[in-house]
């Protein structure tokens, strides 16, 4: 199930305005959706290496993706007729080594403080300091800093629409203090356990002032 996995483009069925090239290597059904379940709301941190190992493969196109200004993102979007979510085709390689020049910077969506407290961790930002490892020991410059946060309370995004999930976000995050300058000149990959809408990546594109890539473990395969 994860052995295979091979990260490819991916896009929701209707695109939201600013999401970034997102990178995805699961589809969200099956073992796939009982395993992230299981490390998200059931504590199975052991289930952190492998998953982020899957999500590295994923990273590391987002980071080899062409740099793209904020405008001609929004224009990534695939037809908004698509039934669901699809993806491209696969990657041959994974593309050169993102180990020169300035270091890519996972930045992971949070959860609500809330959601973190509940869970007794906050599980994409475990999964995101599993990839980074992987990924540095096969020789890329990498690190992960959490430097968003929710301004605001957002209710629950279970059983939203895609027109109410960006209503509920939008606005929703923001930089902490010092943001910026933590980020530098660094290549920003965003990092999210699983996209259903791309709300909550485009709202932290949004936060970070325009982010080119993303990746994903996952993709809801009925958005």
């Amino acid at each position: 199930m994860l052995k295979g996995a091979v990260p490819r483009r991916v896009w929701p069925s209707r695109v939201p305005s600013g999401l970034p090239r997102v990178y995805g290597a699961l589809t969200y059904t099956g073992g796939v959706r009982a395993a992230l379940l299981a490390h998200k709301e059931r504590g199975a941190l052991g289930l952190a290496a492998p998953l982020g190992t899957v999500l590295a493969r994923a990273v590391r196109l987002a980071a080899n993706a062409p740099q793209a200004t904020p405008a001609a993102t929004v224009g990534l979007a695939a037809p908004a007729s698509a039934a669901c979510a699809r993806r491209g085709p696969p990657s041959r390689g994974g593309g050169p080594s993102s180990g020169r020049g300035a270091p890519v910077t996972l930045v992971p969506v949070p959860s609500a403080r809330r959601a973190v407290a509940g869970r007794g961790h906050d599980p994409v930002r475990r999964l995101a300091r599993e990839a980074a490892r992987t990924l540095r020991r096969e020789g890329m410059a990498v690190r992960v800093l959490p430097v968003l946060r929710q301004r605001r309370r957002v209710v629950d995004q279970a059983g939203l629409t895609a027109a109410q999930r960006t209503a509920n976000l939008a606005g929703a995050l923001e930089p902490a203090p010092a943001g910026a300058r933590l980020l530098g000149a660094a290549r920003v990959v965003l990092v999210d356990d699983v996209m259903t809408t791309g709300a909550s990546l485009a709202e932290a594109a949004r936060a970070l002032g325009g982010v080119d890539s993303a990746a994903v473990l996952a993709v809801r395969a009925d958005t």
